[in-house]
């Protein structure tokens, strides 16, 4: 663990990709959780994740040669094929194909698991992988998304962007309970009212209020956000134009992570909102982002900060944050 951020990976349910981004028979090469990994679909259009490495040769599956160079190792039926030498191994890490052998490995002629695979959930149009350090089974599920539905009548596509941002993620979903912030970060008119802030079991809830001068005169806005664990939130805006926010993370090692944004927008006469205030709004969150960055990146993380009366409730987030640790991690004031 680093000196500057002293915390261990949390565990959870953590976005690898977004759904469109993985064809049926295709795979693609992944790193996450300081970890070398593969994901694939199946023909019969499951995603699988399994460790990158062919446990044969070390070959990785996550890449392709000759008509699928440039891209994954090619998808069989429910097996990814190794570009090294053809065995192939379905998404509960066990051998279904070793094309020139005529007598099996004992491990493979036994049906075993030979090399370890991920649990895969497929909702909101996103792919979540389960992270333990312990391989612990999974105890909670993502949240459902409703308006994330891809047929949605009342709710547009989305708006894609990703930030890969050198830090923990606990120290990004910290700007949750930090409603002072907006104002000496983002330049907000005024620091939002935070009227909700409630944490119950593996969920997270809070809603801020503020408001805003806009040439239609004085708007409430209102921002809803909840997480489930620490690598799935959903935020809710009113006030302008409604807007959600699917922002996921995921760590790619402990001290970097990748930031997911989906921004799905509320159609009006039935058409999706391009332009205008709905577009302004995604570009003033990405904005935010970008100038989070620059704190997250050279920030130091402190167990015990110098508080005062106003401030946000970092100790009741850092409680609930801490059921997500495998191990109690080291602590560096």
């Amino acid at each position: 663990m680093s000196e500057r951020i002293p915390m261990s990976m949390p565990f959870g349910w953590f976005q690898v990709a977004y759904s469109h981004e993985l064809e049926i028979a295709a795979s693609m090469p992944l790193r996450y959780f300081d970890t070398d990994l593969v994901l694939f679909r199946t023909e019969s259009g499951e995603a699988k994740v399994l460790d990158a490495y062919c446990p044969h040769m070390g070959a990785h599956l996550g890449y392709g040669i000759r008509d699928q160079a440039g891209g994954g190792a090619s998808v069989v039926g429910d097996s990814i094929v190794c570009p090294f030498h053809g065995w192939a191994y379905n998404g509960e890490g066990q051998c279904t194909d070793v094309p020139y052998a005529n007598r099996l490995p004992p491990k493979i002629a036994r049906g075993e698991q030979v090399i370890r695979p991920w649990p895969v959930r497929e909702v909101n149009q996103v792919i979540f992988v389960w992270y333990h350090p312990q391989g612990l089974a999974p105890y909670f599920e993502p949240e459902f998304i409703e308006e994330a539905a891809p047929d949605s009548d009342e709710w547009g596509g989305f708006k894609l962007h990703t930030w890969d941002i050198n830090t923990h993620m606990q120290e990004i979903g910290e700007n949750a309970v930090d409603p002072a912030h907006f104002l000496y970060v983002h330049g907000t008119q005024n620091v939002p009212t935070p009227e909700v802030m409630e944490f119950d079991g593996v969920y997270r809830r809070g809603k801020l209020v503020s408001k805003m001068a806009t040439p239609r005169g004085e708007i409430v806005g209102v921002i809803a956000n909840n997480s489930t664990g620490p690598g799935q939130a959903t935020v809710r805006f009113s006030g302008i134009c409604e807007t959600i926010l699917m922002a996921n993370l995921t760590p790619i090692d402990q001290e970097h992570s990748r930031a997911f944004y989906a921004f799905i927008q509320k159609k009006v006469d039935g058409k999706e909102q391009v332009g205008g205030v709905a577009d302004a709004i995604v570009k003033d969150i990405c904005k935010q982002m970008s100038e989070d960055q620059i704190i997250w990146s050279h920030k130091k993380y402190f167990e015990k900060p110098l508080l005062c009366d106003n401030d946000g409730p970092f100790a009741k987030f850092r409680k609930w944050y801490s059921q997500f640790y495998a191990d109690a991690p080291a602590r560096v004031s």
